[in-house]
């Protein structure tokens, strides 16, 4: 279907324009009124509850009345869970959302970008959950299922730019040193979140200057 529509025509609706009450707008006027950016209501209603409930608990229902879109609406954009959750891992990548997004930061040098990753995020729920990939990862257990398979390219692109920079740096074996830094990255976010402890971070950022130290001129 090309534009979405919020409600369905001759679905009743209370407190619209002016305070009428009666049936539904035709298409063309509920979108202006209520379907614009339904896409993008219904990425930050998941992103809300994916970071609070975690995936699997929460149901399409629930990202639908958060959003508020229609079910109907919801099913236009994201035709299954998995569409859904694919693209809320997506969003979290290409916004910066997680740590991973310390190596986009041109502020920073080279090592600079490699020691952010171990900064444990602060969400503002007094939770920490860890790195979304392999949280999504464990709840999608199947290493064929789009939710997996993206997260395993996600951390194969991730591991690449570690590389990439350890590289700049002059390390001798920059593969292996790139793999032990992603490892170590994705450990600390692991451990920071069962222990709901934001140090985990700095005993891995020490762990990692020492790597780099060792390993480059």
């Amino acid at each position: 279907m090309g534009s979405e529509v919020a409600y369905a025509v001759g679905e009743r609706v209370d407190g619209g324009e002016n305070g009428r009450s009666g049936l539904a707008a035709p298409p063309d006027e509920g979108l202006r009124r209520r379907g614009r950016g339904g896409r993008e209501r219904i990425l930050a209603a998941a992103v809300a509850l994916f970071e609070v409930q975690g995936i699997n608990p929460t149901g399409m229902e629930q990202v639908a009345a958060r959003a508020p879109v229609s079910k109907r609406t919801l099913y236009i954009h994201f035709p299954t869970k998995d569409h859904l959750v694919v693209a809320y891992l997506r969003h979290l990548a290409e916004a910066g959302l997680t740590m991973e997004g310390a190596l986009d930061r041109e502020d920073l040098s080279p090592r600079e970008r490699l020691l952010a990753l171990f900064t444990v995020p602060d969400n503002g729920t007094g939770l920490i959950r860890g790195c979304p990939f392999v949280d999504a990862a464990a709840e999608f257990p199947d290493p064929d299922s789009p939710v997996h398979a993206y997260t395993r390219q996600q951390k194969q692109r991730f591991t690449q730019r570690v590389i990439e920079l350890v590289s700049a740096l002059g390390a001798a074996h920059p593969d292996v040193l790139g793999e032990q830094l992603a490892i170590l990255s994705d450990g600390a976010a692991s451990r920071a979140m069962v222990l709901n402890d934001p140090t985990c971070g700095d005993h891995a950022r020490a762990a990692a200057a020492a790597l780099l130290d060792a390993a480059t001129p």
